[in-house]
């Protein structure tokens, strides 16, 4: 989730060996959808006579993308799109073969731009999608109010080897826990851990929910936890949470994910098309084109999503009813 390659890479790419074909069935709004309308004053379906496939991948709110880009895709241009449940690296074999359009929240992935993008020319850049993202070590803010030494770690990481013990569980033993989410996110908390002579232990969640789950648990029971998390993020309205700073980042530090000691980058997050569906053109193509929003707008539809149970429909509608004069300047 600019990313650097996942210290699980061999994980992933044992996850990159299952069909795309396979993984389209889950996610998103599901099957094809057809519904063409004229509503808003959009394209009739004639303007957008082909399917559009676009990636969904495991977080919240890279669905708050999806729900909202799919409503459009449909109700106002009349196209039809099937939206597959796909991990980030997987969804990158889609390009070459057809079978993925467009990824509309991308986390750098250096490497999988330089396979498709540069030396493949599967795909293609199609700018930012107006979000500012960081990925980082969080602590609730309670905990943090009291051991406000935490917040030095940029300064000196081994003051983190202080609260260790405070941090572990079961899982973890006789060291302090990391709570990672889904194996498949990139990350590089084992090198981190190891580099700055942490005693901490990386532990898998599986998935955003189970760590978002383990981290209220500990919030409302007044338990310390550090875990791996990001923003923009939609779960930070729901427990208030503090970035644990690390070392700086400078430009290279994070180039050998083994050596890695360094903070994460600041990411500007951006869309990847196929090269095919760029050819294509059209409007779906302009549409995700023109994409863009603020990391406030993908948090308030992804708290319709997770916190107000509405379906992907119903809060992009809800969304997109608030906000016309946005997503009009979207329409080709």
């Amino acid at each position: 989730m600019t990313l650097k390659q996942s210290t699980l890479g061999k994980l992933a790419a044992g996850a990159a060996t299952l069909s795309i074909v396979l993984a389209a069935c889950g996610g998103g709004t599901g099957a094809a959808t057809t519904a063409p309308t004229d509503a808003g004053g959009g394209a009739t379906a004639a303007a957008c006579d082909y399917t559009v496939n676009i990636a969904d991948n495991p977080w919240v709110g890279y669905t708050a993308n999806t729900a909202v880009v799919d409503y459009l895709l449909r109700n106002e241009l009349g196209c039809k799109t099937v939206v597959k449940a796909l991990s980030e690296q997987v969804s990158w074999e889609g390009f070459p073969t057809g079978e993925v359009d467009v990824i509309l929240e991308n986390w750098g992935h250096d490497d999988l731009i330089q396979k498709y993008v540069t030396d493949e020319k599967a795909a293609v850049d199609l700018g930012p999608t107006g979000n500012m993202g960081k990925i980082g070590w969080y602590t609730t803010k309670a905990f943090a109010d009291a051991n406000p030494e935490i917040l030095t770690a940029d300064k000196d990481p081994k003051i983190l080897n202080k609260f260790a013990d405070q941090f572990k569980t079961s899982e973890s033993g006789d060291k302090g826990q990391l709570l990672d989410g889904d194996p498949a996110y990139v990350t590089n908390d084992e090198a981190l851990v190891e580099n700055l002579g942490l005693d901490f232990k990386v532990i898998y969640s599986g998935s955003e929910a189970a760590s978002n789950k383990a981290i209220e648990a500990a919030a409302k029971a007044g338990k310390p936890i550090l875990a791996y998390s990001w923003d923009p993020n939609w779960f930070f309205a729901t427990v208030d949470m503090v970035n644990v700073p690390l070392p700086p980042y400078t430009e290279g530090c994070d180039a050998d994910p083994k050596k890695v000691a360094c903070d994460y980058p600041p990411y500007v997050l951006n869309k990847i098309a196929s090269s095919k569906f760029q050819a294509e053109g059209g409007p779906a193509f302009e549409l995700i084109k023109n994409f863009n929003w603020t990391n406030a707008d993908q948090n308030e539809v992804a708290s319709y999503i997770a916190i107000d149970k509405m379906s992907n429909d119903e809060a992009a509608k809800k969304w997109l009813d608030a906000n016309e004069a946005t997503w009009k300047a979207w329409l080709p």
